[in-house]
């Protein structure tokens, strides 16, 4: 929601409070924003350049015509993201907008902003006022519970978010590591019991080869082509290019081995086969989606099965002089 309020109406926030403080004096004036600090942090000053984070509450007046009462309708909250919104402080020139309080305010304070939907109307097309949501229109005002949790520099923040990644991999590494057997254990027992032969990776992986197709082995950089269908380990399809009842595209999937672009167990998985050939890939949870799973039909920690055919693989593309190989994020295998 607040996403669509930054888009729209050209505001944003940062919170703690409610509404109820809004009433009384000692609101200062900036850019056509109303704002009172209610409560004096110990931190340094914002200024422009700086790199901030925040939680807010946005509340709207609102009529209800059923009963003609006033609501304070709730438009934003970043508390339901768990994790404050983070931002850099830039020099503000139109009117309305709440980031031009940010200067005039520390690390640790809490403000409340009031913002007229009047003033937010004029900056926005008239062609544009059809698609604005109900509550923004003339005579409302936007009221903003605003708390600043931290002020950085540019460096600072810099060194914050790659403080905050390693951690975050080095407990995913820490849960993998703590499924990988579990896991293992899992697929021991399910190819004993269907009378399966499958080959294991250094990494985890278990695969089967219907087929071994011909020519070299693929290798990283490679463009291949494939067919594929995704089960969970109790047979149940959730996602496939050859399957007509779950897919209608048909198209082979097209991607670069090795270049992060499928999930660990997809990449490493082709990356054993030849052109022609058609495999099973038996993929823990940990080389595919771990704990965060991309869709319903697939539960937390999910093993997964893929039945693959590579249909085409061609050279991989040079590389330009002087620029890093990239490193994208895995993407889901569809």
């Amino acid at each position: 929601m607040i996403k669509k309020i930054l888009a729209i109406a050209l505001i944003g926030a940062a919170i703690i409070g409610n509404t109820g403080c809004n009433s009384g004096g000692d609101f200062k004036k900036t850019h056509g924003v109303e704002y009172k600090i209610v409560k004096h942090g110990k931190g340094r000053m914002a200024k422009i350049g700086d790199v901030i984070e925040f939680n807010l509450i946005a509340k709207v007046d609102t009529l209800d015509p059923a009963t003609k009462k006033t609501n304070a309708l709730e438009v934003g909250n970043t508390y339901t993201q768990g994790r404050p919104q983070m931002t850099r402080v830039q020099e503000i020139k139109q009117s309305g907008q709440f980031q031009s309080v940010f200067p005039f305010l520390s690390a640790g304070d809490s403000a409340i902003i009031r913002i007229s939907c009047d003033t937010l109307l004029l900056s926005i097309p008239p062609e544009q006022r059809m698609r604005v949501p109900s509550w923004l229109k003339a005579g409302n005002k936007i009221v903003v519970s605003l708390s600043m949790v931290s002020v950085m520099t540019e460096e600072e923040a810099r060194k914050e978010q790659q403080a905050q990644q390693e951690k975050m991999m080095a407990d995913a590494k820490a849960k993998a590591e703590q499924q990988m057997p579990i896991d293992d254990k899992t697929l021991q027992d399910y190819f004993a019991k269907n009378n399966i032969k499958a080959q294991k990776t250094a990494s985890g992986l278990y695969y089967t080869v219907q087929k071994p197709g011909s020519g070299e082995q693929i290798t990283s950089g490679q463009t291949v082509s494939i067919k594929y269908t995704g089960k969970t380990l109790d047979g149940k399809v959730f996602d496939s290019n050859v399957d007509t009842s779950i897919s209608h595209h048909g198209d082979p999937l097209t991607f670069p081995v090795g270049q992060g672009q499928m999930i660990p167990g997809m990449d490493e998985g082709i990356a054993l086969l030849k052109k022609g050939a058609k495999a099973t890939l038996y993929l823990p949870s940990p080389l595919a989606y771990g704990e965060h799973s991309p869709s319903p039909n697939i539960a937390p920690n999910s093993i997964l099965v893929f039945d693959v055919e590579v249909t085409d693989v061609k050279a991989a593309k040079p590389q330009p002089q002087g620029m890093p190989k990239s490193m994208p994020m895995p993407k889901p295998a569809k």
